[in-house]
């Protein structure tokens, strides 16, 4: 975990917008801050009988437009500045797309694959049972995050109800088919990159079909995107990578042939037989044209922003690249498509999910793929409108049209009482 303060990144970019924009100081003042902070220490039995304490975190940022929203992660080097700055974005990825939700995050400082499955349960119960006293269909919705998936959301679907006493299918979201989740949910993320990623390549003039792509990070996010890419934009996938290395092939990768390989390898494509294997840090600065992080945050930074040598970046992690780095490629004229909008296709899918669940009546998949890449491009083309108007990056124009939808909202409401 890199020390710099995510949070404090977070609202370098959002003051950043807010001054371009002339936001109102006092509004300012409101939106820098979390509405809620909540951080847990948590008993869990191990399979040895031993008792195990947690420290988990679920952080509501801001609540004006509706219900709080954002996944939660299990990951060792999870903090309350991560989840805050995590939360902070989610607002503003909501409002980018229009959707009616506020921001929010949670996690637990935990490695997972350190766990048996039964552990593993008994964590997800417990800390969802801790945090229920702020979360609700109607006030907070969570949804799967790194190390995260619909079995773990299935497990805190379960806590919640059984709490209550009746089944809640929108109290969380990203859940199995078979309890209340939603058709083209799993790809939803990886769906949204494959869109603006398109009216990335199409805006700059490019060719999709003479367009290389390199992308860091092979879980949900970036295989879905690479295959998407790939098969319907019709660019050359020209390498990938995860936590075990990268893998390169100039011809373009099978990423379908990858991603069967990756499921019988443990989860990795270390030693995939028909490609050239090369570090993370080589394929981020690839002469490509498009490069998707899509990993962790802090990717990118001064240490090796020099050498990146992609025309278009698309930000399908949170936070991959930082404010610094960030200036070096504006000034290099690398288009970045920013990441709360980049990615916002996950959340936009858990809308359509949470609305099936309160409704009890669920959609085709083609009217999800449909409905989502409708917002998506929508989203894309106001932020370029955006761009224009204020002759500024595509981040700060995703800001501006974000905090101002977020302002106005905060603006009719007033401050109560």
């Amino acid at each position: 975990m890199s020390d710099i303060s995510l949070f404090e990144n977070a609202l370098k970019q959002f003051r950043k917008a807010a001054e371009v924009m002339e936001l109102d100081p006092c509004i300012a003042e409101v939106l820098s801050h979390p509405k809620r902070e909540l951080t847990v220490h948590f008993p869990v039995r191990m399979d040895d009988g031993s008792i195990k304490v947690f420290t988990g975190h679920r952080v509501q940022h801001n609540i004006a437009r509706g219900p709080a929203k954002g996944g939660i992660r299990y990951h060792p080097s999870v903090t309350l500045d991560e989840v805050k700055a995590l939360a902070f974005w989610m607002t503003w990825k909501c409002a980018v797309v229009g959707i009616p939700y506020g921001g929010g995050k949670g996690g637990v400082a935990v490695d997972p694959a350190e766990l048996s499955p039964a552990e593993l349960e008994r964590l997800s119960r417990r800390f969802f049972s801790e945090i229920q006293v702020i979360i609700g269909e109607d006030k907070d919705i969570p949804a799967p995050d790194v190390n995260t998936n619909p079995q773990v959301m299935a497990w805190y679907m379960d806590t919640y109800s059984m709490n209550v006493g009746h089944s809640v299918l929108g109290i969380v979201t990203g859940k199995p088919l078979d309890v209340g989740g939603s058709a083209g949910r799993t790809e939803a993320t990886g769906r949204g990159v494959r869109v603006v990623t398109e009216e990335a390549i199409n805006y700059n003039g490019l060719d999709p079909k003479n367009c290389t792509v390199a992308v860091q990070g092979f879980g949900n996010v970036g295989s879905y995107a690479a295959k998407l890419i790939k098969e319907e934009v019709g660019s050359k996938i020209i390498a990938v990578s995860d936590v075990s290395g990268a893998i390169y092939n100039p011809d373009g990768l099978d990423i379908d042939d990858v991603v069967a390989y990756r499921d019988q390898n443990n989860g990795l494509i270390k030693g995939y037989p028909k490609a050239t294997a090369m570090t993370n840090e080589e394929l981020l600065t690839m002469d490509v044209d498009i490069l998707i992080p899509a990993a962790l945050e802090n990717a990118i930074t001064m240490n090796n922003v020099e050498d990146v040598k992609a025309k278009i970046i698309v930000e399908g992690a949170n936070g991959p690249v930082t404010p610094e780095a960030e200036e070096v490629l504006l000034k290099k004229g690398v288009f970045i498509v920013p990441d709360f909008l980049a990615n916002a296709g996950g959340v936009t899918v858990s809308y359509f999910e949470w609305v099936q669940g309160l409704q009890w009546y669920f959609w085709d998949i083609e009217d999800v793929r449909k409905a989502l890449h409708k917002i998506m491009r929508d989203s894309f083309y106001s932020v370029i409108n955006t761009m224009r108007k204020y002759d500024t990056d595509m981040r700060t124009a995703a800001y501006i049209v974000a905090i101002d939808r977020v302002a106005t909202a905060t603006k009719l409401r007033g401050i109560y009482p």
